[in-house]
């Protein structure tokens, strides 16, 4: 059983919270890479903000929840 978060008078699953700050840092991360020029030298963008979500994300799950 994985490790719920009461919100909004519902219980979601952690990963979910987790997966949502990924996508949100994921997107900031795009924000500063594009103002600084490196959007543009970047092959295969998604790939490359796919990975940066998913490296925040599992990030968060082990310093908040500890796994």
């Amino acid at each position: 059983m994985s490790p719920t978060l009461p919100l909004f008078g519902a219980y979601f699953p952690s990963w979910l919270a987790c997966a949502g700050v990924g996508v949100l840092g994921a997107a900031v991360i795009r924000v500063v890479f594009i103002r600084l020029g490196v959007d543009e030298m970047l092959p295969w963008r998604l790939l490359v903000y796919t990975c940066v979500a998913t490296i925040i994300g599992l990030a968060m799950s082990l310093a908040v929840f500890g796994r």
